[in-house]
C-alpha cells in the first residue's frame, strides 16, 4: 500500500507543483508527504524532484516516471470503475469538454436528468471554442465536430450528422432584402465564426455543381453564441450548424435562406480515450447521449431543409 501512496503523491507533486498541494490532496501532513516522496526515490535509486525556495520541479527522470505512473494510476482507476459499472453504480467526476454553443444548447439542459439517474458521479463542463488534447487534459468525453481524431488512442461514436445553414432575423431581411443568388451574398452582411475552415469563403454545393463565395464580415467572432445573438438582433447573415440555430427557425425567430444550395456538412461525435475497459462514468454518459439523440431524432431535424427563400 506504501508504493501505491508513494505513486499517488509523485503524481499529484508533478500535476500540482506543490508539495503541500499534493499532501492536502491525498489527506497527509507535509512530513509525511516528503517521507514518501523521499522513500520512493531512495527505492528508485534517483532523483525524481528538485525543490529549493522558491519552486518545485521534475528532474528528466521524473519527467518520464511520472507519465509511466501516471497512466498506472489512469487504469487502476478505470478497473475500480469497471468494478462499479458491474454494480451499476457509477461515481467519480466525469470531465467533459465541447464547444461553448453545443454545451448551451445540448449539454446544459441534459444534465439535471443525467445526474438525477446517476447521483454519484460529478460532471464538470469545459467549455472551449478550440479542440482541447483530451488526453492531456483529462478529458473523459469530447464532443466535436470532426470525422476523425489525430490520435490513434481516441474512440470516436458518431451521434449526428448537421447541416451548415445561412439565416437571419425577418428583420434584418425588411430592410436589407433577401439574397437569391449565391452572389448577393456578396453584398449582405455577414457574420463570421473564425474557427471555421477558411471562415471568409462558403464552398456551396447544388446538383453536383460546386461554387465557392468568398464574404467579408461586418463581425468576425470566435464563439457562435455571439453571432447567433447578433443576428437575432438583425445585424447580420449567420452561417452556423443547424444545431445551434435549429430552434430559433422553428419559433421564426431567424429565417433561413439559398436553402437548396448545401455547404459542407457536419458531423457531431464523442471522442474518448481508447481503453480496453471503459470506465462506467463514460460508458453512462455516452450511452445517455446516444439514446437522447435517437430519441429526438437530431439527425433528421438537422439535415433536413427548411425550404428555399
Amino acid at each position: 500500500m506504501d508504493r501505491w501512496t508513494e505513486i499517488e503523491l509523485f503524481v499529484q507533486v508533478a500535476e500540482t507543483g506543490s508539495m503541500s498541494r499534493a499532501a492536502e490532496a491525498l489527506d497527509l501532513s507535509n512530513a509525511a508527504a516528503s517521507r514518501h516522496l523521499s522513500a520512493l526515490e531512495a527505492r528508485l535509486g534517483a532523483r525524481l524532484v528538485e525543490r529549493n525556495t522558491r519552486r518545485l520541479y521534475l528532474t528528466d527522470t521524473g519527467q518520464e516516471f511520472f507519465s509511466r505512473a501516471k497512466a498506472i494510476l489512469v487504469d487502476l482507476k478505470d478497473a475500480e470503475s469497471a468494478v462499479n459499472a458491474t454494480a451499476l453504480n457509477p461515481t467519480g467526476v466525469l470531465r467533459i469538454t465541447a464547444s461553448l454553443s453545443f454545451a448551451l444548447h445540448h449539454v446544459a439542459p441534459l444534465l439535471r436528468e443525467y445526474t438525477q439517474r446517476y447521483p454519484n458521479i460529478t460532471v464538470h463542463v469545459e467549455a472551449a471554442n478550440r479542440y482541447m488534447d483530451i488526453i492531456d487534459n483529462n478529458i473523459d468525453v469530447a464532443i466535436r465536430t470532426r470525422e476523425v481524431e489525430p490520435d490513434s488512442n481516441i474512440t470516436i461514436r458518431r451521434l449526428a450528422e448537421t447541416r451548415r445553414i445561412l439565416t437571419a432575423s425577418p428583420r434584418y431581411f425588411a430592410q436589407h432584402g433577401i439574397p437569391k443568388t449565391l452572389e448577393d451574398l456578396q453584398r449582405h452582411k455577414l457574420l463570421i465564426y473564425t474557427h471555421a475552415n477558411n471562415p471568409n469563403e462558403l464552398r456551396f454545393t447544388k446538383d453536383g455543381q460546386t461554387t465557392t463565395v468568398t464574404v467579408k464580415g461586418v463581425l468576425d467572432a470566435s464563439d457562435g453564441q455571439i453571432l447567433r445573438v447578433a443576428a437575432l438582433d438583425g445585424m447580420g447573415i449567420l452561417v452556423q450548424p443547424s444545431y445551434i440555430v435549429y430552434e430559433d427557425i422553428v419559433a421564426g425567430r431567424l429565417v433561413p435562406v439559398l436553402d437548396e444550395w448545401d455547404l459542407p456538412r457536419l458531423t457531431v461525435n464523442l471522442a474518448y480515450p481508447s481503453r480496453k475497459h471503459l470506465s462506467a462514468k463514460v460508458r453512462t454518459f455516452i450511452d445517455f447521449m446516444a439514446e437522447h439523440f435517437v430519441k429526438m431524432n437530431y439527425e433528421k431535424k438537422w439535415t433536413g431543409r427548411f425550404g428555399v427563400y
